[in-house]
């Protein structure tokens, strides 16, 4: 009696009672066989069995998991492992004696989804939805290669497309031959696959071909297709009388480029039509095939033989599904500290006749004028103008007089702190300058960019602006209108700002592959001439992130330390009190530099099905 569930991928688990066999009974039946088989829109594992089983079924997560628990049953299958090749979104098979009367067999799988599964004639068979050609596995036999026989037409089957030979068509379980030919004509060999198998096959115009060859209980279709590839031949099937017809590459190259031409309109859904055309191209320009792209329609008109048409069209749809979407969201975090220490002391030293007029102004000895003081029409004493030239120094070099200048060149910008101190010694004035200055700076960048695109597909944002800067060519001249010549000057545009641009790939774990780069930058003036200068923050990088995970893809931490001092020899060197006879400064800045990354897949369609 055939039974059969669709059972969705949500953990649920369901039970095949044969009626021969109850829950708990002791084992009286075998798990023989295990296979992964292609179907037309399906990949189908066979488990064969013999005798009264119990099936239960139940999907695990992390990683995804089908289980199948075949009770009643022993292991009868050799040790044969799976060769760990994705059929269909099948990653992997394990099988075990899990207790004395349980086989279990273990499906890892890409993803959870649907799947379809009966019990019947023997054999428990679960088929999954998909659009992948493949290679079958079977844990009892070497893996059956590609049948010759198309058991369907080419719209329901996704073979691959530019395929000459009968690897594109559905794999069969074919009877096996055991033969061995010694300088046999390629019409003798060709004759003895038509006899063994039954079929009709026809031998085109080839040159005079013998074969040497010894075959082992092989599948016939596949012993054929090794022959005839060793020897540059192919075999063609017509659909509608099924007969095999053989002939060498150069033959059907010919055959394609004299056969009546079709022409068909496809409409492109998901990608460009004009980024499809270079690899139709590729597989059709042997045989004179054409595809043109309409830009305004998003369609591909295709000229291929009528033979080649439908495979042109299934690989149109291979390459034309919907892409998953990735949300990519970054925050750069830029943090700026600058800290400023200075402490400066200057003296002046001197009297009204012996000094330096650098630090204290004093009257310029040029600008005294006499005054009669009795009337008499003689001036009686000199009287100094209200008038300052720090050009005059007055030395006086009778020795009876002494004047000095400590740190007059070294000054300090805009101090925070200014204090003069002033004493008279005798006939001299000491007066001293001290300057201080203590400043921080913090400046706290903060961005999250946010962008979603398609997968494979490379996007960028840029949060900022363009900044004209002037470029002068001196080595380009111009003539003005008095006929000198003088340099060109010009105007490019920078542009400055947070800049994100990301590739992401989703892999067929879940996790998304991203090459990404992400960069701040802005212009600040130089203190030379040479204008402005470009202060960028950048980091690149390739990474393996799993779904909704936050990495941090770059962090730079940059401290740099100055430190200047100037003043009087020896005294400036003292401890303690050597920063009152010289200048100090002390410039610290650190620049921390933080990257995250988090990918989102906001549209996976295989969690839909597939299309």
């Amino acid at each position: 009696m055939k039974r059969s569930w669709i059972v969705a991928a949500l953990g649920l688990a369901v039970a095949f009672p044969p009626a021969a066999a109850g829950q708990g009974a002791a084992a009286t039946g075998d798990v023989t066989a295990i296979s992964v088989l292609p179907s037309p829109g399906s990949a189908v594992v066979v488990v064969d069995v013999r005798g009264a089983v119990n099936i239960k079924d139940f999907t695990l997560v992390g990683p995804p998991r089908l289980v199948i628990d075949v009770e009643g049953a022993r292991l009868k299958i050799p040790g044969v492992l799976y060769d760990e090749m994705n059929r269909g979104g099948i990653l992997g098979i394990r099988y075990s004696q899990f207790r004395p009367d349980v086989v279990r067999v273990v499906l890892e799988l890409e993803y959870l989804r649907d799947y379809e599964l009966e019990y019947v004639d023997e054999a428990i068979r679960i088929a999954f939805s998909t659009d992948q050609f493949f290679p079958a596995w079977s844990s009892g036999e070497p893996p059956v290669m590609a049948s010759l026989v198309r058991e369907s037409p080419v719209e329901n089957v996704a073979a691959p497309a530019g395929s000459t030979n009968l690897a594109q068509v559905v794999q069969q379980q074919a009877d096996r031959i055991t033969v061995t030919w010694d300088s046999a004509s390629i019409a003798d060999v060709m004759a003895g696959f038509a006899e063994f198998s039954g079929r009709s096959i026809l031998l085109g115009q080839t040159d005079p071909l013998f074969i040497w060859a010894e075959i082992k209980d092989q599948p016939w279709d596949v012993a054929l297709n090794e022959v005839l590839n060793v020897n540059g031949l192919v075999a063609e099937e017509d659909p509608a009388t099924g007969i095999i017809s053989i002939m060498s590459m150069e033959a059907l190259a010919i055959r394609d480029t004299l056969e009546q031409r079709q022409t068909v309109i496809m409409q492109i859904n998901f990608k460009r039509a004009t980024g499809m055309v270079p690899v139709l191209l590729a597989t059709m320009e042997q045989r004179g095939g054409r595809v043109i792209a309409d830009s305004l329609t998003n369609q591909l008109i295709i000229t291929d033989a009528i033979s080649r048409i439908d495979e042109d069209t299934a690989l149109v749809r291979q390459l034309d599904i919907p892409t998953p979407q990735v949300s990519i969201q970054a925050k750069l975090i830029f943090v700026d500290r600058t800290s400023i220490e200075q402490l400066g002391v200057q003296y002046d030293l001197g009297n009204s006749k012996h000094f330096f007029n650098r630090l204290v102004q004093r009257p310029d000895p040029s600008s005294f004028v006499g005054i009669d003081t009795d009337g008499d029409g003689v001036d009686d004493a000199l009287v100094a103008e209200d008038t300052f030239n720090p050009n005059i120094n007055v030395i006086d070099l009778g020795g009876n007089a002494l004047a000095a200048i400590g740190n007059a060149s070294a000054i300090l910008p805009s101090p925070a702190l200014e204090l003069i101190f002033s004493t008279a010694i005798g006939n001299f004035n000491l007066t001293a300058f001290v300057s201080a200055l203590q400043e921080v700076q913090l400046a706290d960048l903060q961005a999250e960019p946010l962008i979603t695109t398609a997968d494979n597909t490379e996007a960028q944002i840029l949060v900022g602006e363009r900044t004209p800067i002037r470029v002068i060519d001196a080595g380009a001249q111009t003539q003005t209108g008095a006929g000198n010549a003088g340099p060109v000057a010009t105007i490019e545009f920078e542009e400055t700002g947070i800049r994100l641009k990301v590739t992401p790939h989703v892999t067929n774990t879940g996790q998304v592959l991203m090459r990404l780069t992400a960069e701040n930058s802005s212009i600040r003036e130089a203190p030379s001439d040479i204008g402005f200068t470009l202060q960028t923050q950048l980091a690149t990088n390739e990474i393996l992130v799993n779904d909704g995970e936050t990495m941090v893809i770059a962090g730079l931490t940059v401290t740099q330390v100055t430190v200047a001092k100037s003043g009087i020899p020896f005294l400036v060197d003292l401890p303690i009190v050597g920063r009152l006879f010289g200048f100090t400064s002390r410039r610290e800045q650190r620049r921390d530099l933080l990257i995250l990354v988090t990918p989102t897949v906001v549209y996976d369609p295989r969690n839909l099905g597939g299309r």
